[in-house]
């Protein structure tokens, strides 16, 4: 739920940790703060609630500017609001040592219990468990006087889920982290080390990156890194390439990084099919054994597929949607059943799954503790486990058999949008190679579907030509307080959607049904006006729903609803119905749900807009959620 930068150089640290903090403030954007150790030796810290922008604006930039060791941090609030007291870093050790945290930690409250019992002396500042965590590590400080072994012996006592960096004056050059079920990346430059909750805290500056594992510590010094578990053992950690640059990060000129991510849609769609598609085959070298994300392990065998008998996709939010698409499918290509399931329920109901059940999460940061903590459960019932993730170096993936990655690149902006198209893709690729290790789709059906699924980024470039049409659409709906959003088949997950981005962006009642269902009791909420979207299936196809979702409309009409359409280009049964008619291209019925979902992102996007609200940060959410 937090941006976390750390760095040991020669360059100036403030200028380091503000670029990072930049790149990461879509973690969250509550308050801001950082550290420095000056060439002197002395620990200057400053922290302000709100944008980080307000805390660059109070930097005492004359007493940080040489500082070549540093950490900083963009909060998003858990314990305690969103105030300066509250934001970090916190201190330790009479204000020697600084700390920052991303998680929660869960037995804080005992802890601080603790410390004033043992300690009354100790003042607290703030509110938070992350206060705790630094005078902790403070006490062992001056009990040992070594950084890494200090928070060593804090770590093995807190539960939770935390990532914690610390710097001590009395150790410059010097930054330890931490972590457990939260994020963190190491950065390998020249002369100079980073550590980040994303890789965007130092794309900038090098390429070259390590995950650290759960329950590991690193130290970083400008030229060394050391890795250990939490009892002090080394361990040996893998590097990896950042494959996208600094510039990816960037708004490049957009109005927002929303509306930049969605015009890469098409490119998002693209990236994470090239290369998997050759000779009208899938080709997923990614599920073979010698790709396994967890080498040495029983599940270094790849991802064997034989025995499958039952698929379960878990996810939150976007991504579970992005899972529904992939039910339909699966299921019809590859004559298997599918459970599509959130994933903060999963565990809590112990599902029946074995080593014949295939587990699938998706999560876009790859950290989701939701997701996580499922498919953690999952590995330790014995299923097979597959992620999709956009995240190199992330937890999820690492924790899973096997991995297909996305590659649609960095997505800032906290509501997801290509991220959804690029994991539906990776999906159906799935969907599709599955298909052909079953047998249960001729190679030739198997190599028209992939050749339309190739077409869809160019079809999808020219739905997002009507952009401005959308945007004076959303123009004049800003007084609009609930919007309803109606779907059949492989358009109810694109309704649930479109339901979702405007309840995130625009902050207004928003609700997406399955259209049939509209009789069932929905139908009750029209009344003279109320705007609802419909996403019309196609006309074609011999089990075409089209005539239903049409009178569905005729029902809704009659009742003076407000009817926008999403229609394929020509679709002239719904003219005569609808106000408005958004058209995309003719496509099968799973494959528009990747042209449809776009004229609803936008129109999220601009009606936020239109209402004066940040599209990008939108209040009370992060991008990220490592907590549960």
């Amino acid at each position: 739920m937090c941006g976390i930068v750390g760095y040991v150089g020669t360059s100036k640290s403030v200028e380091v940790l503000l670029g990072g903090l930049r790149r990461l403030e879509y973690r969250g954007y509550d308050s801001a703060g950082i550290a420095v150790i000056d060439p002197d030796g002395d620990l200057h810290t400053r922290k302000r609630a709100g944008k980080l922008q307000i805390l660059v604006d109070d930097l005492d930039l004359a007493a940080m500017a040489n500082g070549s060791t540093g950490i900083g941090h963009t909060r998003w609030a858990t314990h305690g609001g969103p105030n300066d007291q509250n934001a970090h870093p916190h201190l330790g050790d009479d204000g020697k040592l600084a700390l920052i945290h991303n998680g929660i930690i869960e037995n804080f409250a005992e802890l601080k219990n603790e410390l004033m019992e043992q300690h009354p002396e100790t003042v607290f500042t703030s509110e938070t468990d992350s206060e705790v965590a630094a005078l902790l590590v403070g006490l062992e400080y001056q009990r040992v006087g070594d950084l890494a072994e200090a928070l060593r012996l804090v770590v093995a006592r807190l539960h939770g889920a935390f990532t914690l960096l610390v710097l001590h004056k009395d150790q410059p050059g010097v930054v330890v982290g931490a972590r457990r079920n939260s994020p963190l990346v190491i950065g390998l430059g020249d002369g100079e080390n980073f550590l980040g909750s994303d890789v965007a805290a130092f794309v900038e500056h090098t390429r070259r990156a390590v995950a650290i594992g759960q329950d590991q510590i690193v130290t970083i010094t400008a030229d060394a890194v050391t890795v250990t578990d939490f009892d002090g053992a080394p361990v040996e950690s893998e590097e990896f390439d950042i494959a996208w640059d600094a510039a990816a990060a960037e708004k490049g000129g957009w109005s927002s990084f929303m509306a930049k991510e969605i015009s890469e849609e098409p490119d998002a769609i693209a990236n994470t099919l090239r290369g998997r598609i050759v000779d009208g085959a899938v080709r997923l070298t990614e599920l073979d054994p010698a790709a396994s994300t967890k080498p040495g392990s029983a599940a270094s065998a790849g991802l064997d597929l034989t025995g499958v008998n039952r698929i379960v996709i878990l996810g939150c939010g976007t991504a579970a949607y992005s899972g529904m698409l992939a039910k339909y499918a699966i299921e019809k290509w590859a004559k298997l059943p599918v459970d599509v399931e959130l994933s903060h329920e999963f565990r809590y109901r112990d599902p029946v799954i074995d080593a014949s059940t295939l587990v699938i999460s998706v999560s876009q940061s790859g950290e989701t503790m939701d997701t996580l903590m499922a498919v953690k459960y999952a590995v330790a019932n014995g299923a097979r486990t597959l992620s999709i993730c956009n995240t190199q170096g992330a937890t999820i993936p690492r924790e899973s058999d096997a991995v297909i990655y996305t590659h649609a690149g960095p997505e800032v902006a906290v509501a997801s949008t290509k991220a959804f198209v690029a994991q539906v893709a990776a999906f159906y690729l799935f969907g599709l190679h599955l298909a052909a290790v079953r047998g249960t789709l001729p190679k030739e059906e198997i190599s028209d579907l992939l050749d339309e699924l190739q077409a869809l980024p160019e079809q999808l470039a020219t739905v997002l030509e009507q952009h401005d049409a959308i945007k004076q659409l959303a123009g004049w709906m800003t007084d609009t307080r609930a919007v309803l959003f109606l779907g059949r088949h492989a358009g109810f997950p694109v309704a649930l959607e479109g339901a979702l981005k405007l309840k995130e962006l625009a902050y207004i009642h928003a609700e997406g049904f399955a259209a049939g269902e509209l009789k069932h009791g929905p139908i009750a909420l029209i009344e003279p006006g109320q705007p609802v979207f419909v996403v019309v299936p196609s006309p074609r196809g011999r089990d075409s729903l089209h005539p239903k979702v049409v009178s569905n409309i005729q029902e809704i009409r009659a009742r003076g609803a407000r009817i926008l359409a999403i229609a394929e280009q020509g679709d002239a049964a719904v003219l005569p119905y609808a106000d408005v008619v958004i058209p995309i291209p003719l496509a099968s019925t799973l494959f528009e749900p990747l042209l449809a979902v776009a004229p609803l992102q936008i129109f999220a996007m601009e009606l936020a807009a239109a209402k004066g609200l940040d599209v990008d940060q939108p209040r009370n959410l992060a991008k990220s959620v490592t907590v549960e």
